[in-house]
Protein backbone atom coordinates (compact mmCIF):
# COMPACT_ATOMS: atom_id res chain seq x y z
CA UNK A 1 0.00 0.00 0.00
CA UNK A 2 0.98 3.87 -0.99
CA UNK A 3 -0.98 6.19 0.81
CA UNK A 4 -0.10 9.61 -0.95
CA UNK A 5 -0.60 12.93 0.63
CA UNK A 6 -0.55 16.64 0.01
CA UNK A 7 1.64 19.24 1.63
CA UNK A 8 -0.72 21.24 4.37
CA UNK A 9 -0.42 25.14 3.00
CA UNK A 10 0.41 26.59 6.73
CA UNK A 11 3.70 25.04 8.08
CA UNK A 12 4.97 24.91 11.51
CA UNK A 13 8.90 26.16 11.87
CA UNK A 14 10.83 23.92 13.47
CA UNK A 15 12.27 25.27 16.98
CA UNK A 16 15.34 27.19 16.47
CA UNK A 17 17.10 24.34 17.52
CA UNK A 18 16.65 22.02 14.64
CA UNK A 19 19.72 20.92 12.26
CA UNK A 20 20.08 22.84 8.77
CA UNK A 21 18.74 21.31 5.68
CA UNK A 22 20.54 18.00 4.02
CA UNK A 23 18.84 16.93 1.31
CA UNK A 24 21.58 13.51 1.73
CA UNK A 25 19.58 12.82 4.57
CA UNK A 26 15.73 12.90 2.53
CA UNK A 27 14.21 9.78 1.76
CA UNK A 28 13.94 9.63 -2.25
CA UNK A 29 17.41 10.74 -2.69
CA UNK A 30 17.15 10.12 -6.82
CA UNK A 31 15.33 13.31 -6.65
CA UNK A 32 18.22 15.26 -5.21
CA UNK A 33 19.14 16.83 -8.88
CA UNK A 34 15.49 18.19 -9.37
CA UNK A 35 15.31 19.37 -5.14
CA UNK A 36 18.43 21.56 -5.29
CA UNK A 37 17.48 22.90 -8.87
CA UNK A 38 13.60 23.89 -7.72
CA UNK A 39 14.88 25.12 -3.74
CA UNK A 40 17.66 27.65 -6.16
CA UNK A 41 15.01 29.04 -8.05
CA UNK A 42 12.18 29.76 -5.12
CA UNK A 43 15.34 31.28 -3.47
CA UNK A 44 15.80 33.08 -6.00
CA UNK A 45 12.59 34.70 -6.61
CA UNK A 46 11.33 34.44 -2.99
CA UNK A 47 14.58 37.64 -2.69
CA UNK A 48 12.93 39.62 -6.25
CA UNK A 49 10.56 42.23 -5.45
CA UNK A 50 7.70 40.37 -7.44
CA UNK A 51 7.96 37.27 -5.53
CA UNK A 52 4.43 37.82 -3.93
CA UNK A 53 2.78 37.67 -7.19
CA UNK A 54 4.94 35.01 -8.86
CA UNK A 55 3.99 32.69 -5.36
CA UNK A 56 0.70 33.32 -5.98
CA UNK A 57 0.22 34.45 -2.37
CA UNK A 58 -1.34 37.73 -0.45
CA UNK A 59 0.36 40.29 1.34
CA UNK A 60 -0.27 38.55 4.96
CA UNK A 61 2.20 35.97 3.77
CA UNK A 62 5.28 38.60 3.39
CA UNK A 63 7.27 36.80 6.14
CA UNK A 64 6.90 33.08 4.80
CA UNK A 65 7.86 33.78 1.52
CA UNK A 66 10.97 36.13 3.36
CA UNK A 67 11.54 33.25 5.26
CA UNK A 68 12.13 31.10 1.87
CA UNK A 69 14.90 33.41 0.99
CA UNK A 70 16.74 31.36 4.07
CA UNK A 71 15.86 27.73 3.63
CA UNK A 72 19.56 26.26 2.96
CA UNK A 73 20.01 27.89 6.64
CA UNK A 74 16.60 27.62 8.61
CA UNK A 75 16.47 24.52 11.39
CA UNK A 76 14.08 21.56 10.15
CA UNK A 77 12.13 19.10 11.79
CA UNK A 78 10.36 16.15 10.43
CA UNK A 79 7.95 16.38 8.41
CA UNK A 80 4.81 15.20 10.38
CA UNK A 81 5.23 17.88 12.33
CA UNK A 82 5.99 20.50 9.76
CA UNK A 83 3.11 19.87 8.12
CA UNK A 84 0.16 21.27 10.36
CA UNK A 85 -3.24 21.80 8.38
CA UNK A 86 -6.55 19.99 8.61
CA UNK A 87 -5.57 16.84 6.62
CA UNK A 88 -2.72 16.40 9.23
CA UNK A 89 -4.43 16.95 12.51
CA UNK A 90 -6.97 14.74 11.57
CA UNK A 91 -4.11 11.99 10.42
CA UNK A 92 -2.18 12.57 13.64
CA UNK A 93 0.89 11.22 12.14
CA UNK A 94 2.96 12.79 14.99
CA UNK A 95 1.13 10.82 17.22
CA UNK A 96 1.18 7.22 16.27
CA UNK A 97 2.28 3.87 17.94
CA UNK A 98 5.94 2.46 17.09
CA UNK A 99 3.75 -0.04 15.15
CA UNK A 100 2.09 2.67 13.24
CA UNK A 101 5.29 5.02 13.09
CA UNK A 102 6.77 2.11 10.98
CA UNK A 103 3.20 1.41 8.69
CA UNK A 104 3.47 5.66 7.89
CA UNK A 105 7.41 5.34 7.00
CA UNK A 106 6.44 2.65 4.58
CA UNK A 107 3.18 3.36 3.22
CA UNK A 108 2.91 7.62 3.83
CA UNK A 109 4.48 9.71 0.89
CA UNK A 110 3.66 13.47 0.86
CA UNK A 111 3.75 14.98 -2.80
CA UNK A 112 5.91 18.40 -2.79
CA UNK A 113 6.18 21.12 -4.89
CA UNK A 114 9.86 21.77 -3.41
CA UNK A 115 10.67 18.88 -2.44
CA UNK A 116 9.24 16.16 -4.60
CA UNK A 117 8.19 13.50 -2.66
CA UNK A 118 9.01 13.12 1.36
CA UNK A 119 8.29 11.17 4.12
CA UNK A 120 6.76 11.80 7.77
CA UNK A 121 10.09 11.55 9.21
CA UNK A 122 12.13 13.50 6.78
CA UNK A 123 13.68 16.84 7.97
CA UNK A 124 12.40 19.45 6.21
CA UNK A 125 12.15 23.69 7.08
CA UNK A 126 8.40 25.33 6.78
CA UNK A 127 8.51 26.92 3.34
CA UNK A 128 5.83 28.43 1.25
CA UNK A 129 5.43 26.90 -1.93
CA UNK A 130 2.30 25.34 -4.16
CA UNK A 131 2.86 23.17 -7.24
CA UNK A 132 0.15 25.41 -8.93
CA UNK A 133 3.96 27.85 -9.15
CA UNK A 134 5.47 28.71 -12.07
CA UNK A 135 9.32 28.94 -11.22
CA UNK A 136 11.06 31.32 -13.30
CA UNK A 137 13.61 29.69 -15.29
CA UNK A 138 11.94 25.67 -14.36
CA UNK A 139 8.46 26.44 -15.71
CA UNK A 140 5.15 24.85 -13.99
CA UNK A 141 5.96 22.91 -11.21
CA UNK A 142 3.91 19.52 -12.05
CA UNK A 143 5.77 19.68 -15.17
CA UNK A 144 9.15 19.85 -13.39
CA UNK A 145 8.47 16.45 -10.62
CA UNK A 146 6.07 14.59 -13.63
CA UNK A 147 9.40 13.09 -14.82
CA UNK A 148 11.38 12.48 -11.60
CA UNK A 149 8.68 11.52 -10.08
CA UNK A 150 7.44 8.41 -12.48
CA UNK A 151 11.40 7.28 -12.30
CA UNK A 152 11.25 7.59 -8.33
CA UNK A 153 7.39 5.74 -7.88
CA UNK A 154 7.41 3.56 -10.46
CA UNK A 155 8.51 0.66 -8.77
CA UNK A 156 7.22 1.72 -5.50
CA UNK A 157 3.70 1.61 -7.19
CA UNK A 158 4.05 -1.17 -9.58
CA UNK A 159 1.19 -3.88 -8.52
CA UNK A 160 0.32 -1.80 -5.25
CA UNK A 161 -2.75 -0.11 -3.94
CA UNK A 162 -2.16 3.43 -4.05
CA UNK A 163 -4.81 5.64 -1.73
CA UNK A 164 -4.46 9.47 -3.34
CA UNK A 165 -5.83 11.56 -1.17
CA UNK A 166 -4.00 14.52 -3.46
CA UNK A 167 -5.91 17.57 -4.22
CA UNK A 168 -6.17 18.12 -8.16
CA UNK A 169 -3.13 20.29 -8.14
CA UNK A 170 -0.50 17.72 -6.55
CA UNK A 171 -2.12 15.42 -8.56
CA UNK A 172 -1.09 16.81 -11.88
CA UNK A 173 2.38 16.11 -10.98
CA UNK A 174 2.41 12.12 -11.10
CA UNK A 175 -0.07 9.46 -12.28
CA UNK A 176 0.38 5.80 -10.99
CA UNK A 177 1.12 3.27 -13.56
CA UNK A 178 -1.55 1.48 -15.44
CA UNK A 179 0.25 -1.32 -13.17
CA UNK A 180 -1.18 -0.58 -10.28
CA UNK A 181 -4.33 -0.19 -8.20
CA UNK A 182 -5.07 3.26 -8.40
CA UNK A 183 -7.94 4.69 -6.06
CA UNK A 184 -8.90 8.27 -5.68
CA UNK A 185 -10.27 9.39 -2.04
CA UNK A 186 -13.15 11.55 -2.78
CA UNK A 187 -15.24 13.16 0.10
CA UNK A 188 -19.26 13.85 -0.50
CA UNK A 189 -21.62 15.20 1.61
CA UNK A 190 -25.34 14.26 2.20
CA UNK A 191 -27.94 16.63 3.10
CA UNK A 192 -31.53 15.90 2.77
CA UNK A 193 -30.99 12.94 0.59
CA UNK A 194 -28.79 14.98 -1.79
CA UNK A 195 -24.69 14.69 -2.30
CA UNK A 196 -22.58 17.30 -3.42
CA UNK A 197 -18.27 17.66 -3.06
CA UNK A 198 -17.09 19.17 -0.37
CA UNK A 199 -13.93 20.89 0.26
CA UNK A 200 -12.42 21.45 4.06
CA UNK A 201 -13.89 18.80 5.23
CA UNK A 202 -12.53 16.46 2.66
CA UNK A 203 -9.06 17.33 4.47
CA UNK A 204 -10.27 16.04 7.01
CA UNK A 205 -11.98 12.85 6.46
CA UNK A 206 -9.22 11.84 4.16
CA UNK A 207 -7.01 12.94 7.34
CA UNK A 208 -9.31 10.29 9.15
CA UNK A 209 -9.31 7.40 6.75
CA UNK A 210 -5.14 8.04 6.38
CA UNK A 211 -5.28 7.67 10.42
CA UNK A 212 -7.44 4.44 10.32
CA UNK A 213 -5.23 2.59 7.89
CA UNK A 214 -2.41 3.25 10.21
CA UNK A 215 -3.90 2.36 13.37
CA UNK A 216 -6.15 -0.37 12.41
CA UNK A 217 -5.33 -4.10 13.49
CA UNK A 218 -4.97 -6.47 11.07
CA UNK A 219 -3.48 -6.50 7.64
CA UNK A 220 -3.12 -3.47 5.38
CA UNK A 221 -5.83 -3.44 2.24
CA UNK A 222 -3.87 -4.96 -0.88
CA UNK A 223 -6.42 -3.68 -3.22
CA UNK A 224 -9.43 -1.39 -3.78
CA UNK A 225 -12.36 -3.60 -2.79
CA UNK A 226 -10.07 -4.45 0.62
CA UNK A 227 -9.91 -1.01 0.98
CA UNK A 228 -13.53 -0.14 0.36
CA UNK A 229 -14.11 -2.83 3.10
CA UNK A 230 -11.51 -1.06 5.35
CA UNK A 231 -13.54 2.37 5.10
CA UNK A 232 -16.36 0.80 5.58
CA UNK A 233 -15.44 -0.07 9.18
CA UNK A 234 -15.74 4.41 9.86
CA UNK A 235 -19.26 3.90 8.50
CA UNK A 236 -21.39 4.91 11.97
CA UNK A 237 -18.75 6.83 13.23
CA UNK A 238 -17.53 9.51 11.27
CA UNK A 239 -18.87 8.07 7.62
CA UNK A 240 -22.34 7.44 6.29
CA UNK A 241 -21.39 5.49 4.16
CA UNK A 242 -18.33 3.94 1.25
CA UNK A 243 -18.91 3.77 -2.29
CA UNK A 244 -16.18 2.21 -4.58
CA UNK A 245 -16.54 3.48 -8.50
CA UNK A 246 -15.40 1.77 -11.55
CA UNK A 247 -12.17 2.47 -12.98
CA UNK A 248 -12.00 5.98 -15.04
CA UNK A 249 -9.00 7.11 -16.74
CA UNK A 250 -7.19 4.59 -14.83
CA UNK A 251 -8.18 5.62 -11.39
CA UNK A 252 -11.00 3.97 -9.12
CA UNK A 253 -13.19 6.55 -7.01
CA UNK A 254 -13.79 5.89 -3.41
CA UNK A 255 -16.61 8.05 -1.82
CA UNK A 256 -16.62 8.85 1.19
CA UNK A 257 -20.01 10.31 2.68
CA UNK A 258 -19.94 12.84 5.57
CA UNK A 259 -23.12 13.80 6.92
Amino acid sequence: MLVLLPPSEGKTPPRARGPQLDLDSLSSPGLNPVREKVLDALIEVSASTDAMQVLGVGASLDAEVARNVHLRSLPTGPAKHVYTGVLYAAAGLDRLTPTGRARAADAVRIVSGLWGLVAPDDRIPAYRLSMATHLPGLGHLPGVWRGPLGVELAERADGELVVDCRSATYLAAWHPPRSADWVQVRVLRELDGKRSVVSHNAKHTRGVLTRHLLTRRGRAPQDAEALARVAGELVGSVLLAVELGPATRGARTLELVVA
